[in-house]
């Protein structure tokens, strides 16, 4: 789920807005590519554009074979294992099957999950830094209760479609509490990238006609939280992960609790109204155990809180999923602000979530082109000399 074509965006609502500054309005440029790969026009003019998993799926294959056209070259199962450095320069990569490829100009766009390649960068010198990102869980409801609480008596006109939401509240333990990728009429996915442990993400298709509605609800948490260097965010994911798999009965199915019983902490003994979309299954348990204290203390206070908002958010048959640890990638691999290297491996370009400098589809796209024109750039001087 977090990787291959497309990457972990492929399975999400496919959501092409974004809050990034956008002066040379690279996002019209993506939004007039995404058209000409086969998303349908009114991406162009909607206020917020979405496409859903099966037409992003579609949509990238054809990017791939403009891709091949142009004399490009697509490896698939092609990981990476080493870069070979000389004097603080990029020279080239080693693949896992041997095979050295070399350049000195390499973008690296690996992803919110490529923990192995974190590592591999991080043991070869490349400057990385731990930094922020949210936990969770998924909150599930039933997509007309949205609706209703959201447009009144026009609930269920077509012209309206799925009601959305996006929720924030600040704490009195000083955390912040958002939804995270809300899912219109969508379903909770599993997205594990790792052996006994559990995670959970959301998608929509374009027709957003699912039963239910869902989003993460999460907690920010920084450095401070999970000290121990550049890499401690990760083994912090892990050991979460690690447990929701145990609270879910050790069979990759995800610990759950309807929100009536979390907010009285309860564990319930039946699901109520709303049906669980999560495959392979769910297992009734007590979230409280999930996360640590203060992220449980602060959704407790946060749900309230959205119900004040979204009448009907704290019902009592709403269901919570666990846990979403994915949300952003737990490290920065910093980059100069001007050339957009490596702050001190030459040639090197950090690129989109995995390396910290986008939060969605949108976001990454336009950083991916700002890296393609620095890169551009910069073999063009080199060309010149």
């Amino acid at each position: 789920m977090q990787f291959g074509e497309g990457g972990a965006g492929t399975f999400s609502d496919g959501k092409l807005y974004s809050q990034v500054k956008d002066p040379k309005q690279y996002s019209r440029k993506v939004l007039n590519e995404f058209v000409a790969a086969g998303a349908p026009e009114e991406i162009l003019y909607v206020s917020k554009p979405h496409i859903g998993t099966f037409k992003l799926v579609a949509m990238v294959e054809k990017m791939r074979a403009q891709i091949i056209e142009l004399g490009g070259e697509i490896r698939f199962s092609s990981r990476v294992d080493d870069l070979h450095i000389e004097d603080g320069q990029i020279t080239g990569v080693t693949l896992a099957d041997g095979e050295k490829l070399y350049s000195k100009h390499i973008a690296i766009a690996i992803g919110h999950s490529a923990r192995d390649t974190f590592e591999m960068l991080h043991n070869k010198g490349v400057y990385i830094e731990a930094k922020p990102f949210s936990v969770g869980f998924r909150i599930e409801h039933e997509q007309s209760a949205i609706d209703k609480a959201r447009f009144g008596p026009n609930a269920g006109n077509e012209i309206l479609g799925a009601a959305d939401y996006k929720l924030v509240h600040h704490c009195k333990n000083g955390r912040s509490v958002y939804s995270f990728c809300m899912c219109p009429g969508g379903t909770v996915v599993a997205a594990t990238s790792e052996e006994h442990r559990v995670v959970t993400n959301g998608m929509s298709q374009y027709s957003r006609n699912e039963r239910n509605a869902n989003s993460a609800i999460v907690v920010g948490i920084d450095p401070s939280d999970y000290p121990g260097g550049p890499l401690a965010g990760i083994e912090f994911q892990r050991k979460l992960e690690s447990l929701a798999y145990e609270l879910g009965g050790s069979n990759y199915d995800a610990p759950a609790q309807t929100v009536g019983a979390f907010l009285r902490n309860e564990t319930p003994e039946k699901l109520g109204t709303v049906e669980p979309s999560f495959k392979p299954g769910i297992k009734l348990t007590n979230l409280a155990d999930a996360l640590p204290d203060f992220c449980i203390e602060a959704i407790r206070e946060a749900i309230p809180a959205f119900n004040r908002k979204i009448k009907g958010f704290a019902f009592d048959d709403a269901l919570l999923t666990g846990v979403e640890t994915r949300t952003s990638a737990p490290i920065n691999i910093k980059r100069d602000n001007d050339s957009l290297e490596s702050i001190n491996t030459k040639g090197l370009y950090p690129a989109g979530e995995g390396a910290g400098y986008a939060g969605g589809i949108m976001s990454a796209a336009i950083d991916g082109i700002k890296i393609a024109e620095a890169m551009a750039l910069s073999i063009n001087s080199k060309t010149a000399l």
